[in-house]
């Protein structure tokens, strides 16, 4: 599959709305999604646009493919930031889970691929501002959307 001209891949858009005071403009689109607990994905960022608040409930590795990803790392007790990466493309990380951060595009947004490993089906948690779980992310639903 060339992830990079590949009409078939069925893009889904996230924006925000005024419960949040940034901009979120990014899409997402399955690669690839096993029940052994194994999710491929594709994330792409509009410039200087956010995804949301989150913490990764997975083992999560991630591959930059074009633009720039920033990555802002924040204290998830007193919301405080931590710290901000800027990984240009051929940048890899692999994560366990827990890590609490925000992820920007850069100047000409960013697209990244990112590799999900879970054991309880358990993937990712939006997060407000002050830490409180908005949403949690699961397996189980993908993989039933994906076996029909």
């Amino acid at each position: 599959m060339n992830v990079f001209q590949n009409d078939d891949l069925r893009w889904k858009h996230f924006t925000g709305s005024d419960r949040f005071d940034y901009p979120i403009d990014f899409y997402s689109a399955l690669l690839s999604v096993r029940p052994d607990g194994h999710i491929d994905l594709l994330y792409w960022w509009e410039p200087n646009s956010y995804c949301h608040f989150h913490r990764h409930t997975a083992n999560t590795t991630s591959l930059v493919l074009k633009g720039e990803l920033h990555v802002i790392d924040v204290d998830p007790e007193t919301g405080e930031e931590l710290s901000v990466k800027i990984r240009p493309v051929g940048d890899f990380a692999s994560k366990a889970p827990g890590d609490v951060h925000m992820e920007r595009g850069g100047p000409e947004g960013a697209l990244v691929m990112f590799s999900l490993y879970t054991e309880d089906g358990s993937l990712a948690e939006t997060l407000a501002s002050n830490g409180r779980v908005l949403s949690t992310s699961t397996i189980d639903p993908i993989l039933q959307r994906h076996a029909s």
